[in-house]
């Protein structure tokens, strides 16, 4: 009798778990055909019909793609099909009205032929007889990322059942150990995999509406997989964004959210507000309200409700981006006004910001927008106030108010207003107070807190360096010379910003301060390069509101823009012309053709680029780029960015406004960027604490252990133990910890042992490496721990050994192999600095005669390079190319660009028609072949069989010499194609 793994074990508890939620157990379905048959019976009985055998076979190649998100619109469409006789069926696929109402069945060991493989997949779900969540069971601590790469993977295999079969329809992936549960959406491929940067898929722990995790699989299953609950979700909380064609799954708190004011508005409870911090997807949660309000035939307008002017633009294009159309621009009052009273289905749905709202309403502004909006007046309108505080507490709040007796209202913040940070005042009688978030929208409905964001990884924490000048020390609030604070940003920002991987912005206090900052980093730049034609300026961009001077956009857009307003009032003339001075700067920097009649333009162009800071430089060169921008109110609240990491702050922030602005640093990217950057100049300790204290929801004492990584000392104490778990390890293999001892390693669980140890090393490397407060005695600690020298040698081992235990992904039959478990992280080796650009002028330095600052030696050229994992494909061919080349020979950087491409055509020609003489071909017929596949990035199997026709093969000897060839190929048409996926090549994936 044999023994039951731990797998099956899990398998068959989760198995009477759903039994016992209500899914009946189908053992008898177990491959493609028995799928296919149950699928038949429920869509028969579904729509009342019963379909002859060829039109059940039309009906399944019809609705199969593998297209998900087309899958994914027809599960939740009802759709037309034309039956034999020619007269149409109008169908769906599961009960629309009723999720409920569908069966609910699950099947485990499902076995899908491939044309590569044969894959069998642990526990689906059937609703309605379609697979539309798939749940894979792991006995292994396995990370999360390493199990999204597998079934990635899966995806990945040539005619895979995600693109022939009924599991095109699959919506949600599970992947559990049982101690541990997460789950993500399904994609399309472009949605679907592990990009360059290393960001992965959006993955989800489930939680309680406190925002305790839900882990464990069988709390999991009740929580989440209850079958009404299971339905909620698929049909709810997943949103097609039409654009882009993806899928999105709502996090845990964001239903809460939709559900906390769609319960309101149901069963009319008045108003409320939700706390969901900066950066957690407040757009996509009101998009979801929104869109399930529509619906509702008691709500006669649902208003989406900004205080910017570029914040309705943005909100309104985040609306289109999930739905294109779905709210239109308001450009004036007028529009506003039509649409409000439009009976158009289109027009229930309204994206605007509170200032037109509020000219509409008043009387004195024109009166006869009043008058014809009063039909409305009475009417269940309902109102979502995006960042609810500032302006929806003054007077075009108060006038909403007393206009729509019978709105409710609701607010989004990532700050509320509390007592302690309240600032606005209203009179009262004789008596003034301050107003908070409570006082205006009522009950808090849910929270989402920053705490909770940091903890579940959402956003980054925070690294905050109070910088300390020599001499006298700063006092809170202070500020120091302007030039000593832009002479320490020129020695910081390269640390900052991992090598300007990233990008930055200063706050400064006023706009005559961002003025002065920008021509104080123009002149001391430009000094520089003459006193060092190594140094590298920063590009410096400003971007302040001009002033209004009657422009209504403008004077909208400073609504928000407090310090920007009050400035605008003293010399407004000499403002101008200071930002026309900057465009102009801007205008030759960039080659754009901006001015202060389209300021609204340069302020969308500044912020694009902030956006498009991503490396690596071919996608935008390093020229184009924004290293950093100066700031006063602009950019500090609203604006996101995964390429902004620092912020240099010279400016006082307190309460929100300091949240707020911090919080601009902190979004997600991969571990190349391990938390957001603050630099303050400002010595503002106490009013950082304070922010910590006031917007840390639950966690008391815990907030400043959460929100803040650790200082210096403590994480070079964790890479020394780190380094000291690495020498043990290798000392345990009776190895000395030297990085060519690492070649000696036996077997792949050594091999594997290795690259997790050193991966820890070097991912608290790149923490300390952009710390900006390390003095010198720190950076000494850091090199006694582990010599820059031989870290680098260590990182040309890792990344040596890591491609070649890659390569072996997926291959093995035992899922447990510790190799199959492996999550590389190439990112933490990935220099931005180092560049192709950068290496080439490195073998300039090399080639130079004489003495020349910075040369490098051979062994340095060729240790930065093999430490670097921007060149894993192109390393070998560089270094030989460095190899031919003499020192001192005195070659200019464009002859050793021609050079090295003459080197590489003529390596490929030579690897061409070797494999061409091997196998009997004529070289111009095989580069015919590989210009083709190139050509049109897809490997055709039939130019395969064209070029063969000439050596008169038999079919079977035929077959065999195409594998062979293509076992040849497929690595060097990997390397022509520079990285990019050529179709139909993943079947030689084993050469």
């Amino acid at each position: 009798m044999m023994t039951k793994t731990k797998e099956q074990q899990i398998e068959e508890i989760l198995i009477e778990k759903l039994q016992g939620l209500g899914y009946t157990y189908r053992p008898d379905i177990r491959d493609c055909e028995a799928l296919e048959r149950n699928f038949r019976e429920k869509f028969e009985a579904l729509n009342q019909v019963k379909l002859t055998d060829a039109e059940f076979a039309r009906l399944r190649d019809e609705m199969i793609s593998p297209d998900v998100f087309a899958c994914s619109e027809r599960l939740r469409a009802r759709n037309t099909f034309e039956r034999e006789d020619g007269t149409p069926l109008h169908y769906q696929l599961v009960n629309l009205k009723d999720w409920c109402k569908n069966s609910f069945e699950v099947v485990s060991q499902l076995r899908i032929n491939t044309h590569s493989s044969f894959h069998r997949y642990d526990v689906i779900l059937l609703i309605n007889g379609l697979p539309l969540v798939q749940i894979e069971l792991k006995t292994l601590q396995v990370s999360p990322r390493r199990a999204m790469q597998q079934i990635v993977e899966y995806k990945q295999d040539p005619g895979n059942g995600y693109t022939n079969t009924l599991l095109c329809f699959v919506q949600l992936f599970i992947v559990s150990n049982r101690t541990t549960t997460w789950y993500f959406a399904n994609n399309n491929a472009e949605h679907f995999r592990f990009d360059a940067d290393e960001r992965f898929l959006p993955i989800y722990q489930w939680a309680t509406p406190d925002n305790k995790k839900v882990t464990h699989l069988d709390d999991f299953a009740e929580a989440v997989l209850a079958k009404c609950t299971l339905a909620e979700m698929i049909s709810r909380y997943m949103v097609l964004i039409q654009t882009e064609r993806r899928l999105v799954m709502m996090r845990p708190y964001q239903i809460y959210a939709v559900k906390a004011i769609v319960d309101c508005i149901q069963q009319n409870r008045g108003n409320g507000y939700i706390w969901h911090t900066t950066g957690s997807g407040k757009t996509l949660t009101s998009f979801k309200a929104s869109t399930l309000l529509k619906d509702n035939p008691d709500v006669e307008k649902v208003l989406f409700v900004v205080d910017r002017k570029d914040l309705d633009r943005q909100t309104r294009d985040e609306f289109n981006r999930f739905q294109p159309g779905c709210v239109e621009e308001n450009t004036n009052t007028e529009t506003l006004v039509r649409r409000l009273l439009s009976d158009n289905y289109a027009d229930k749905v309204i994206v605007t910001t509170i200032q037109k709202l509020g000219l509409a309403l008043d009387a004195d502004h024109r009166k006869e927008y009043r008058q014809r909006l009063e039909p409305l007046r009475d009417k269940r309108i309902v109102f979502i106030f995006d960042e609810c505080h500032r302006s929806q507490f003054g007077e075009y709040h108060q006038a909403i108010r007393e206009f729509f007796p019978r709105a409710q209202m609701f607010g989004f913040t990532g700050t509320p207003i509390f007592e302690t940070n309240a600032t606005y005042k209203t009179i009262e009688g004789q008596e003034a107070r301050m107003v908070t978030t409570a006082d205006v929208f009522g009950k808090q409905l849910h929270a989402y807190t920053i705490t909770h964001a940091i903890d579940d990884g959402n956003v980054l924490r925070f690294h905050v360096d109070y910088y300390k000048p020599e001499g006298a020390p700063v006092k809170p609030g202070e500020t120091l010379a302007k030039q000593k604070v832009v002479e320490a940003i020129l020695e910081k920002h390269d640390a900052a910003t991992n090598h300007r991987r990233f990008n930055a912005l200063l706050a400064t206090a006023s706009i005559d301060d961002a003025i002065e900052y920008y021509r104080l980093f123009r002149e001391i730049q430009a000094r520089r390069q003459q006193e060092d034609p190594d140094f590298q300026p920063l590009n410096v961009a400003c971007v302040f509101s001009p002033p209004a001077n009657g422009n209504r956009d403008i004077a909208q857009l400073q609504e928000d823009l407090p310090q920007e307003q009050l400035d605008n009032r003293k010399d407004p003339d000499k403002k101008r012309e200071a930002l026309k001075e900057i465009i102009a700067d801007y205008n030759a920097r960039y080659g754009t053709n901006f001015s202060l009649d389209t300021f609204d333009l340069y302020y969308q162009d500044i912020q694009k680029r902030i956006k498009d800071q991503k490396y690596p430089n071919r996608d935008l060169p390093r020229e184009q780029k924004i290293d950093l921008t100066i700031v006063v109110d602009m950019l500090l609240t609203g604006f996101d960015s995964q390429y902004l990491n620092t912020l240099y702050v010279d400016k006082n922030l307190k309460h929100h406004g300091l949240i707020q602005a911090f919080s601009r640093t902190n979004r997600v990217l991969n571990d190349s960027k391990p938390y957001g950057n603050i630099l303050d100049f400002r010595a503002q300790k106490e009013a950082v604490d304070e922010a910590i204290t006031l917007f840390s929801g639950e966690a008391g004492e815990r907030a400043r252990e959460i929100w803040l990584v650790d200082p210096a000392p403590v994480v070079v104490g964790k890479l020394a133990e780190a380094v000291e778990k690495l020498q043990a390890f290798m000392q345990s293999q009776g190895l000395e910890c030297q990085p060519e001892e690492v070649a000696n390693l036996k077997g792949d669980e050594g091999r594997a042992a290795f690259i997790n140890h050193f991966k820890e090393v070097q991912r608290l490397r790149t923490q300390l490496d952009q710390y900006t407060d390390l003095d010198e005695a720190t950076h000494t600690q850091i090199e006694e721990v582990l010599p820059t020298d031989t870290l680098r040698a260590f990182q040309g081992v890792y990344l040596d050994v890591a491609a070649r235990l890659k390569a072996e992904q997926g291959k093995a039959a035992d899922p447990a192999d510790p190799v199959q478990q492996l999550d590389f992280e190439f990112v933490l080796f990935d220099s931005a600095l180092i560049d192709y650009d950068y290496i080439m002028k490195l073998i300039e330095r090399f080639s130079a005669k004489g003495p020349k600052k910075q040369k490098m030696t051979r062994d340095e050229l060729i240790g930065l390079l093999r430490s670097n994992a921007k060149f894993l494909d192109e390393r070998e061919e560089i270094i030989e190319y460095v190899n031919t080349l003499k020192e001192g020979e005195g070659l200019s950087e464009q002859q050793i660009r021609e050079g090295y491409e003459r080197f590489k055509t003529e390596k490929y020609a030579r690897a061409v028609a070797e494999i061409a003489a091997k196998h009997g071909l004529a070289p111009e017929a095989l580069q015919g072949f590989i210009d083709g596949i190139l050509r049109r990035m897809i490997f055709d199997p039939d130019a395969l069989t064209e070029l063969m026709q000439p050596l008169g093969l038999s079919w079977k000897a035929r077959a065999q010499k195409e594998l062979e060839l293509m076992e040849d190929l497929a690595p060097l048409l990997r390397k022509l194609a520079q990285g990019k996926e050529i179709s139909g090549l993943e079947v030689y994936d084993h050469a």
